[in-house]
This record gives structure tokens, sequence and C-alpha cells, in this order.
């Protein structure tokens, strides 16, 4: 059943993304393959972005270019789970470097169109705004 906060598991693919972006800013494949710390940071990353993507169901599976495949990053997430022994930093890396700079643009889009709605708390809430 897909999620009732499709806006929430957006974000959540954009902050991880952002984080994997600062994460290896300036590594090049060799850099990033030696650095263990930077390795599991990342593979953590793109496990919480394939779980958002499993909580967000197939409602917006055709709504992103082709060039985005979220039921195979779905899977991807259920390989780094089980198979961890069996992920290669190359291919860790290809996601990096090929893969996520689509993903971040089609989720971009997807952000634009479904916001966040404020909460109480947070900082210009404004209660009567949907009055």
């Amino acid at each position: 059943m897909p999620t009732e906060r499709p806006a929430q598991r957006i974000h959540d693919i954009l902050a991880n993304i952002a984080s994997i972006e600062d994460y290896t800013d300036g590594l090049s494949e060799a850099d990033f393959s030696s650095n263990r710390m930077v390795v599991d940071a990342v593979e953590r990353c793109l496990e919480r972005i394939a779980e958002a993507a499993r909580k967000l169901g197939d409602q917006f599976d055709s709504v992103v270019p082709d060039e985005v495949d979220l039921h195979a990053i779905r899977q991807f997430g259920s390989v780094l789970r089980h198979d961890y022994d069996a992920v290669d930093t190359r291919i860790l890396w290809n996601v990096v470097a090929i893969e996520l700079p689509k993903l971040k643009s089609a989720f971009k889009t997807l952000e634009a169109e479904h916001p966040i709605p404020k909460k109480e708390t947070d900082a210009g809430f404004d209660p009567f705004s949907d009055l």
C-alpha cells in the first residue's frame, strides 16, 4: 500500500541524494572505492532512497521520465539489504555518477508538485492560510 505521505518520501529521497553528493564531492572513483567510510555512508543513503521509493509504491512510476526506473531502485534496495556481500563499489559509483543526477532531476520536479505541508512547529506556519 502506498504511503499517505508522498511529499515526505520525495523529500527523503532528495535529502539522501544531497547527502551522497556531499560525501562524494571531489572524489574520483578510486578515492571513493578506497574510502570504506564513504562507501558505507553512500550505501546506507541508497538503502534509504530505495526504501522511500518502496513506500511510495508505484504511484509515480508512470510520471517520472523513462530513464528513471523506480522499480529497479526498489529492487536495488533489496540487493543492498540482502546481497550486501555481492555489491561492488564500481556498481555503487555508477549509481552515484550516472543514475543519481537523473533521479534528482525527476524528484525535484515531483517535490515542486508535492510540497511538504507546513506543521504548527514550522517557521512561518499560518493556521489561517487554508481558510
